[in-house]
């Protein structure tokens, strides 16, 4: 640990483009809190709006705050009361702090929590050489599991619970967008006993990728017409399930025309603005069941993703595709921008 109690942090200090890497202090943990020394991670395309400053960011964060919700590190100091970890436990999180009084969290749905505080966003994340981290949200990564894997189990999650929110054997699937989480669904959705996955996205380094994670067919919208495909591919029925993860409206669109009748849509896309539906056609008529997906439950999904990670049945390692010190940040976010790219690490 520094000898002057400082430490480095990518933070964004003003309502504007960018970010800065800077010197503050080391937290200190507080009661029931741990200091974790971060070892490696990840970007997410919530860090990449936050570099932007777009319109969800302006409304969300108070700068200044440190960045980053991914990553896995070592515990190297305990707060008081803390007592299923300790030092040298090698450790990811839960990245939303929850308060475990409201009603969702009192009827086990605290990945709904009506105050949740998302530490990188609402609180001072892992874009530094050290954070807190409230005991309650440790998750300690089995020692079968390569740690660096570790660092994404933020995003896996979503993945793993989008797919696992219904019945996965045999079932056809459609994924609309090839972003890191859409193409980790691929192989959880193979490892679940899907029959066929099929993934829609434009971008050719992200297609190639979703290839190589084991999607059945990918499928360019903006060269194939993808609901005429889809329903070659199934017979005239359509997929039984749809996995929105991109939250481009041409995108959610073209998914309902291309679900079977009681099929299942579940959205974790976030769109950029209100969007138009025809509820009778597209919802009320076929059937169709919509769900909303937010986070990960808490903490099913985290034993979910050991399970899959440990059984060698879901492979992610392909996901990561560049790794940059954190001083080339610059770099590793505009690369991320451009959609050539799988899981950016930050080391």
């Amino acid at each position: 640990m520094n000898q002057n109690g400082k430490m480095k942090a990518l933070r964004k200090l003003r309502p504007e483009r960018g970010l800065e890497l800077t010197e503050v202090d080391i937290p200190r943990p507080k009661q029931n809190e741990v200091l974790i020394k971060v070892k490696k991670r990840a970007i997410c395309g919530t860090d990449l709006h936050i570099y932007n400053w777009d319109e969800w960011s302006a409304g969300r964060l108070r700068p200044p705050v440190t960045i980053g919700h991914e990553f896995y590190g070592e515990i190297v100091e305990l707060g008081g009361e803390v007592s299923h970890y300790k030092i040298g436990d090698i450790v990811t999180a839960e990245m939303h702090v929850v308060c475990y009084q409201c009603y969702q969290c009192r009827t086990n749905r605290a990945h709904l929590c009506e105050n949740v505080v998302i530490l990188g966003v609402d609180g001072d994340g892992c874009f530094a050489d050290y954070l807190t981290v409230p005991e309650m949200n440790l998750w300690r990564v089995p020692e079968s599991i390569d740690q660096e894997l570790a660092a994404l189990y933020d995003p896996f999650g979503n993945a793993v619970h989008t797919v696992m929110a219904g019945e996965t054997v045999g079932k056809t699937f459609l994924i609309l967008g090839g972003g890191p989480i859409g193409i980790a669904a691929v192989p959880v959705a193979k490892a679940a006993g899907a029959s066929m996955v099929i993934l829609s996205e434009l971008i050719e380094y992200r297609t190639d990728l979703a290839t190589k994670m084991g999607a059945d067919y990918v499928i360019d919208p903006t060269k194939i017409d993808l609901p005429e495909k889809i329903m070659t591919l199934t017979n005239g029925e359509g997929v039984d399930v749809v996995l929105e993860m991109s939250g481009h409206p041409g995108a959610i669109a073209q998914g309902f025309r291309s679900i079977k009748k009681d099929g299942r849509y579940s959205l974790l896309g976030i769109p950029a603005k209100p969007i138009s539906l025809d509820l009778a056609k597209d919802i009320i008529f076929p059937g169709i069941n919509i769900q909303g997906i937010n986070g990960r439950k808490m903490f099913e999904t985290w034993y979910q993703m050991d399970q899959f990670l440990a059984s060698g049945k879901v492979d992610l390692k392909p996901l990561i595709t560049h790794r940059f010190k954190m001083e080339d940040f610059e770099e590793a976010f505009e690369t991320g921008l451009s959609g050539n790219s799988g899981k950016i690490i930050l080391e």
